[in-house]
């Protein structure tokens, strides 16, 4: 198959931790064609849908990963799929793009579904499981904001559509920053926050459960920084090597077919305890952090599913 990659920079990735760089190993191990561009060379040209980039190959060497030919055009109606892999901000130029790679479905396979991603970002599709969910409120007005605090004392702010752990602030009890940070952030974004009742439980790790349509595969533990509440590894978090347990399962059965019916093929989900606190579809990670601490090759496993849609 031919195989489109819209994604940040491959030649800044670090291969040794980038999800997106071990799908496309994988892919090209399998005997697949890579093509690579950029999210801002995405177009709508009279009709097609194209992406100006290179067709490439890549290899698991420092420094020396992945070899670029010529800049050309390409229909992308003439691959077989596209990954959307592009990191967030889900921002209008992420939501402008799914709604170009809407136009190749079906007949080009984009993963994950971008229809779907888009109307399902990270933090809002747990809002369908309040079951599996700790305290939330999303707003934007002070005073509701206000009153979650005054409830629940100790809880997480962050902007509703950050990653990275980037903008995530831990208020407790005795804290007086709320309104401060406030003015921060509706000061520079007109995007509503999230905030959560804090879970203890994060000191233990924040789990990193990967499904493949549907399915849970593996998990990684994320276990936060000396002095930090977050646990993302872009921030300093520390993977280790866990197992599911029952209540992981039981969440996973509750969200799996949703996500399956949905086209969402590779989707991270977040649990912290017995909270699922995040379903990661835009770009998740932690492929290659589970593959070497379980041995599973959880990039074939997306490929095999992959493979059986295209067929």
């Amino acid at each position: 198959m031919k195989i489109a990659f819209q994604m940040d920079p491959i030649q800044s990735v670090d291969i040794n931790a980038d999800s997106s760089f071990r799908i496309a190993e994988e892919a090209q191990a399998r005997g697949h064609e890579l093509f690579y561009y950029s999210p801002d060379k995405l177009a709508y040209e009279e009709g097609e849908i194209t992406a100006r980039g290179h067709w490439m190959t890549v290899q698991r060497v420092e420094g020396d990963h992945v070899a670029l030919g010529p800049e050309t055009v390409v229909l992308l109606k003439d691959v077989d799929v596209v990954w959307l892999r592009q990191d967030p901000p889900f921002d209008m130029h992420y939501i402008t793009s799914t709604h170009l790679l809407d136009r190749l479905m079906p007949d080009t396979l984009v993963v994950n579904d971008p229809f779907w991603v888009r109307n399902y970002p990270e933090k809002l599709l747990v809002l369908d499981f309040p079951d599996l969910t700790p305290p939330t409120t999303i707003a934007r007005d002070l005073d509701t904001i206000k009153a979650f605090k005054e409830k629940h004392g100790d809880v997480i702010l962050k902007p509703l559509y950050g990653n990275g752990g980037a903008g995530v602030f831990r208020l407790d009890a005795g804290d007086r920053n709320l309104t401060s940070l406030h003015e921060l952030f509706t000061g520079f974004s007109r995007e509503p926050l999230i905030v959560q009742k804090f879970l203890p439980d994060v000191s233990n790790g924040d789990k990193r459960v990967i499904l493949v349509d549907g399915e849970p595969v593996g998990a990684i533990n994320r276990v936060p920084a000396k002095g930090e509440t977050r646990s993302n590894m872009h921030v300093g978090g520390r993977p280790e090597k866990i197992g599911l347990s029952e209540r992981d399962l039981e969440i996973c059965a509750a969200i799996g077919p949703l996500l399956r019916e949905k086209g969402q093929v590779f989707v991270g989900i977040d649990v912290i305890g017995d909270y699922l606190t995040e379903i990661n579809v835009t770009s998740p990670t932690g492929i290659q952090e589970l593959e070497r601490f379980d041995g599973i090759n959880v990039a074939g496993k997306i490929w095999d599913a992959i493979e059986a849609k295209r067929a």
